[in-house]
């Protein structure tokens, strides 16, 4: 395990790769799900699809028990946000859906290392607000994983998703469901809101990892839990968007587990040093 920095879990650069491989696992299982994504599939086939992609790599369903969560992505459709249970819904043309994933994967130590990421899928042709918010609230996730810097802060993080999401229109940030650091576990300190002012929280070291999320609805930032006491959706009934991927911050910058580049092309294109190690598998 790593070590602990004031509360933070610190991983030592040798556990990189264990985190990697974790990351690893989920982005590749999310693309499955996102070429999976198309109308007449219910979100318990894309449950099912996720847990063979996951398990059949050597991994654990994060998700599957956690508090009682009985599946292995999070399925949220349209108003729904976050933390969507898959069931019988089928999908339908116009649809979007948050797929959340999250998977376990033991180092050549018997240490498990958690992977955390979401995309948000057009279920074919979609409204243009739509795409556009899709497109915001990636950008936004970006955005914050390239204001992160060795000596920085967390909410460096949060300001710069919050400025890229306020200039792009009036949309609502989500204030109730933020990222986090992750690790030996799903969620670990810190939290990292997708709003506030720079310069606060605790400092960016490297080894630490941290999962960014940014939450994006068509309307306000109000949300409700429907009575499966999991299902967040927007009070508004607006639709919603959620990207997430998982980093480390190395001695060069930040590597994103979760991508399959690392996030290279990414953060080169935002002028960011590219913090993976040489070769990263794609």
């Amino acid at each position: 395990m790593g070590f602990l920095d004031r509360g933070l879990e610190i991983k030592t650069p040798a556990q990189f790769d264990g985190m990697r491989r974790a990351g690893l696992v989920v982005g590749r299982t999310l693309e499955l799900l996102r070429e999976s994504v198309r109308p007449g599939i219910s979100t318990a086939e894309l449950d099912a699809i996720a847990e063979d992609s996951i398990r059949s790599a050597g991994g654990t369903p994060s998700f599957k028990g956690y508090h009682g969560f009985p599946a292995s992505i999070c399925a949220s459709v349209n108003d729904e946000v976050v933390h969507g249970i898959p069931g019988e819904r089928v999908l339908q043309p116009g649809d979007v859906i948050s797929i959340d994933c999250g998977a376990i994967v033991a180092d050549d130590a018997g240490q498990g290392w958690h992977g955390d990421a979401a995309v948000t899928v057009a279920v074919g042709e979609v409204a243009d607000e739509v795409t556009e918010l899709m497109r915001v609230t990636e950008a936004a996730l970006w955005r914050g994983i390239a204001a992160a810097r060795v000596g920085g802060r967390v909410t460096d993080i949060s300001h710069a998703v919050e400025t890229h999401v306020r200039g792009a229109g009036s949309y609502g940030i989500l204030e109730d469901y933020v990222g986090h650091g992750i690790g030996t576990q799903m969620h670990l300190p810190p939290n990292v809101p997708n709003f506030g002012k720079p310069g606060r929280g605790p400092r960016l070291v490297q080894g630490l990892a941290l999962a960014v999320e940014p939450m994006i609805t068509l309307g306000g930032k109000e949300s409700d839990v429907l009575d499966d006491d999991w299902t967040v959706v927007t009070t508004d009934g607006s639709w919603a968007a959620h990207f997430e991927h998982t980093f480390v911050l190395t001695d060069t910058g930040a590597w994103v587990l979760t991508a399959l580049d690392g996030g290279e092309e990414m953060l080169a294109s935002l002028g960011v040093p590219f913090g993976g190690r040489p070769g990263t598998e794609r």
